[in-house]
Order: C-alpha cells, then sequence, then structure tokens
C-alpha cells in the first residue's frame, strides 16, 4: 500500500513535529535545573500531567497492531488480553501509595528502602542493569513497530521509520527530560485520543454502523466474535476459562504488589513525579481508565474492519487493519492527521523510555555505585550521555528485532511470572527479605528457560500454554524463595521500622508495627507521630 499525501497532509506531521521540538526548547531550562527535575519534574506535578503520561505511554505505534491482532483472530474475548492493564487500579489506591511515600526515584532505589545489607545492593545492582537493558529492548521493539508502519504506507526502507522519528524525539528528551517528556505526552495524548475516536468511529460507519456489523457477522456465522466470554472449554483452545482466571487473578493482586508487570516501571517514575500521594493515586487510576476505554473503541472498530476484510490468515496482514481503516477511508487532507497521531502514539513512548532507561542509569549506577558525591550539572550529564547510549542501542535491537520476537516475549515473561508473587510478598509480609527476593530472579531465570525453552526442545515435556507456564514456574520459584527465606534472617527491625512508618505498608506487618509503637512512632489512634515522620525521610 503507498499512500499518497497532499500538501495540507504534510503541513498536519510538520506542525505536530515543530510542536514536539519545541516542548524540548520551552522546557529546557527547567530540565536542566537538577536530577529530580530531568527524571521527575522536580516530584511537583497535579494529578492530570502523570495520567496523560500514563495513557500517552501505554499508546504505542505496536498497540493497535497487538490489540488488532488480538480481536480479529479471537473477537471480542480477546479484549481480556489487554484487561492486564487493570492491575492500576487496584494499585492506585494500594502499592502506588507505598511507593510514592517512600520518595525511591526507582524500583530499583527502593530495594535499599525495603531491604538492607548486601543482599538489598546485589538488588538494585542487578534491576538497575536488567531495566537498562529491557529499556533499550523495548525502544527497539516500538521503533521497529514504527519502521513497519511506514514501509507499509510508504513503501519506505523499514530503517527509516525506525532511526528518523526516534532522533526526532530524542531532541526534546536530551534537551529538557522528564520536563519534555511528561509536556509533549499530554498534548500527545490529547491528540492520539482524539484521533483513536474518529477512525474507529470513521471505521465503524462505513461498515454499516453496529447494526450492519451485526447483521454482517450473522451472515459470516461468527455472532459468537461479540461474545467476550465466548470460552472454548475448560484447559484448551486459543481461550480455555483456566486462562480467563489466571488472567484475572494477575490482573486484580498484582495491583497489591510493585513490578508485577513490566508497565509497573514506566508508573513509578509517573508517581514519584506526582506532587503528592493523592496526586500519585489519581494519575494511576485515570490513566488506566482512558487506556481501558481506547481498548474497548479499538475492539469495535476491529469487529468492524473483519466483517469488511474477513478471511485473512497471514498475522503481519491483518494486525494492519486499524491502520488500514484510517489510511483506506479517510478523505484528502485528513492523512497527514492521522499520521501525526501515529507519531504522536509512537513519541510518546520512545520518549518515556529514553528517559526512564537513562534514570536507571544515572541514579542507581552512576550515582549510587560510581560518582556518590556527583553535582547535579554532572548527573543531568550523565543523564543525556545515557540517554543517547539507549537511543544508539535501540537501534541495533530494532533492526534485529524480526529475528527476535520471540526472545522478547521470553523476556517479558520473565517479569511476569516465577516473581509475580514475590513482587507482591515484598509489599504485604514483613518476613520477605532481601535473599528471598534475589533467590526468587535467580529460580525464575533458570526456570525459565527450562519450561519454556529447554524441556520442550528435547520433549521431555509438551509444550505448554501460557498459563500453564505461569502456574508451572509460580509453584517451582516458591519452592526456592520461600525455603531461602526463612533459612536467612529477617531484615533487622530497626531498619523494617524505619521503612515502616515512612511507607505505611498493607498485610502482614504486626510485629514491625507493635515496635513502631512500643518506640512512640505511630500514635494510639494509628497516625505516624509528627516527628517520627520527619525522621524517617531520606
Amino acid at each position: 500500500m503507498n499512500v499518497e499525501f497532499v500538501f495540507l497532509d504534510w503541513l498536519w506531521v510538520g506542525l505536530f513535529l515543530l510542536l514536539m521540538i519545541g516542548s524540548g526548547v520551552l522546557f529546557y531550562r527547567l530540565g536542566k535545573r537538577s536530577e529530580a527535575d530531568f527524571f521527575l519534574a522536580g516530584r511537583g506535578l497535579p494529578w492530570w500531567l502523570p495520567a496523560s503520561s500514563v495513557y500517552a505511554t501505554h499508546t504505542a505505534t505496536d498497540t493497535p497492531m497487538w490489540i488488532t491482532g488480538v480481536i480479529y483472530k479471537n473477537g471480542m474475548a480477546g479484549i481480556w488480553y489487554t484487561f492486564f492493564c487493570g492491575w492500576a487500579a487496584i494499585s492506585a489506591f494500594v502499592s502506588t501509595r507505598i511507593f510514592r511515600r517512600s520518595l525511591a526515584y526507582t524500583q530499583a532505589e527502593w530495594n535499599v528502602v525495603r531491604f538492607s545489607g548486601l543482599g538489598s545492593e546485589l538488588l538494585r545492582g542487578w534491576m538497575a542493569g536488567w531495566q537498562f537493558f529491557m529499556n533499550m529492548f523495548v525502544l527497539g521493539w516500538v521503533g521497529i513497530a514504527m519502521g513497519k508502519v511506514c514501509a507499509f504506507l510508504f513503501g519506505w526502507p523499514i530503517w527509516i521509520g525506525l532511526v528518523v522519528f526516534s532522533l526526532i524525539c530524542a531532541i526534546y528528551v536530551l534537551a529538557a527530560g522528564y520536563w519534555g517528556v511528561v509536556m509533549a505526552d499530554f498534548q500527545q495524548g490529547i491528540i492520539a485520543f482524539l484521533v483513536i475516536i474518529i477512525v474507529s468511529a470513521w471505521g465503524i460507519h462505513v461498515a454499516g454502523g453496529p447494526t450492519g456489523i451485526l447483521a454482517k457477522l450473522a451472515e459470516l456465522g461468527e455472532l459468537d466474535r461479540i461474545n467476550p466470554f465466548a470460552f472454548t472449554g475448560w484447559w484448551s483452545g486459543d481461550f480455555p476459562i483456566a486462562w480467563f482466571i489466571t488472567m484475572l487473578m494477575i490482573a486484580i493482586l498484582g495491583g497489591f504488589g510493585m513490578g508485577t508487570t513490566i508497565d509497573w516501571y514506566v508508573e513509578a517514575q509517573r508517581i514519584q513525579s506526582a506532587r503528592t500521594v493523592r496526586d500519585a493515586s489519581y494519575s494511576i487510576w485515570w490513566g488506566t481508565l482512558l487506556g481501558l476505554i481506547r481498548n474497548s473503541v479499538w475492539a469495535v472498530a476491529i469487529l468492524a474492519f473483519f466483517v469488511m476484510f474477513p478471511g485473512i490468515t497471514e498475522v503481519s496482514e491483518y494486525e494492519m487493519g486499524w491502520f488500514r481503516l484510517g489510511f483506506d477511508y479517510l478523505p484528502a487532507g485528513m492523512l497527514g492527521f492521522f499520521f501525526a497521531a501515529i507519531l504522536a502514539i509512537h513519541l510518546s513512548t520512545i520518549s518515556s523510555h529514553l528517559n526512564l532507561g537513562a534514570l536507571y542509569a544515572t541514579r542507581d549506577l552512576y550515582q549510587h555505585y560510581w560518582n556518590p558525591k556527583a553535582s547535579e550539572e554532572k548527573l543531568v550529564l550523565v543523564g543525556r550521555v545515557s540517554t543517547a547510549i539507549l537511543l544508539l542501542g535501540s537501534f541495533f535491537y530494532g533492526l534485529m528485532m524480526e529475528d527476535l520476537t520471540s526472545w522478547l516475549i521470553f523476556a517479558l515473561w520473565i517479569m511476569a511470572a516465577g516473581i509475580w508473587l514475590p513482587n507482591i510478598l515484598q509489599v504485604i509480609w514483613w518476613r520477605f527479605n532481601a535473599w528471598g527476593y534475589l533467590s526468587s530472579w535467580i529460580a525464575n531465570l533458570g526456570f525459565s528457560w527450562l519450561v519454556v525453552w529447554i524441556l520442550p526442545a528435547v520433549g521431555l515435556i509438551p509444550e505448554l500454554q501460557d498459563y500453564q507456564q505461569f502456574w508451572i514456574l509460580m509453584v517451582l520459584g516458591a519452592l526456592v524463595y520461600l525455603p531461602v527465606t526463612f533459612l536467612t534472617r529477617p531484615e533487622p527491625m530497626d531498619h523494617l521500622v524505619h521503612y515502616y512508618v515512612m511507607s505505611r505498608p498493607i498485610g502482614w506487618w504486626k510485629p514491625v508495627r507493635y515496635e513502631a509503637e512500643r518506640l512512640g512512632y505511630i500514635l494510639p489512634s494509628g497516625k505516624v507521630a509528627p516527628e517520627a515522620e520527619l525522621a524517617s525521610r531520606p
């Protein structure tokens, strides 16, 4: 498919790119003031700014392709694949509040707030290195998706879409840091949301409206596609009940933990940039709600695409369905506006992961382990250098990504399976210690290779469905980290009391709470004593 742009189309694209670069110029002075400004906008944002950033960041170039794929293949039942983000609705009132009170810049830094000693330092170093790598990997994944979109629309070589727009994005990220990211996200989020509504509604109209879509589904014998509970049995098929229950559990209970999905690490930066605990909670809740609304609108639009183009078997062809609704049916002059919205979707994710990866490299690796006394000016410089390294590395991964898709899925699976329960235990259980958490990571790395790759390859076990892998990895991991936790000492009580007073976690913390009450840090009313509140601040 080759799209022909008129002057008005290119004007929309040019104006949008100038607007984004202008954000970097406008907020350059704020971004360079300090490390806190370059990475957290000074922790002073009202809830609606990080909320728009939560929504914009998780509306990436690959998102409509992925959602189109699962809806086209499974009908409305595929919407549950996107429900994992429901964890954030729970987190907004539980782990979000706990994390914001800790004042940790990153999830890696939180490890030394929650845990102590050598174990906590090993965890911080591991998580910082892992997140630097993962952000580079995600940047390559999203970047190559943009390359494919541009190749599909204009016939360009894939590297152009991968490289050119990420370089443009890097201008305002390097200049203004997180200030540039969040202010651009606010604008990008508005543009993207409006265009998603317009294009989806236009596609539904072209397909004959809701009534016409239902009539065509009936003609095709595909009315089951409108049923989100079209299970294929208890254990088998593409949509078994066991998978559905697993997904609900991951989404709902995951909100009580930290790091239970890869999305948490991006959200953590938004949480800490909010000016208060309440603002942090509102930002996660409303950002997630916008995402769920977006997914629902997309799902109906893809049903419209299905009735117009049924029977497509090639995944790479039908996953472009939502883009085709826009470029095939929007009138001339609107195509450029649509492409500008695609750029908004793309740049919001690229900018977020550039700044987040640089945060881990600067705060948790350079400052913590290499130069603790670095000046604010030096830290901002290191942040910019780290941003450039991430950008260049993402080009390398992106150009290899077609051969590495299965590796990416494997890497994301590591983040969610064997360490899912430990990520909850670290929040709700005082006895869970650094060595238990560290052993869960190590065990999950080994077990994941065995269960997902090695044992099926040699024929010792059959290839398992994803929900089966999840339960097996969770049980195998527990056989390691629970004994390690009980065979090693708990964290020192004075450290736990300090953490408890500062963060006020929920769950099984009775011994720590009793000690805090005995020391007078917790008043009979249950509130923290004012002097203890001040003393708990880092």
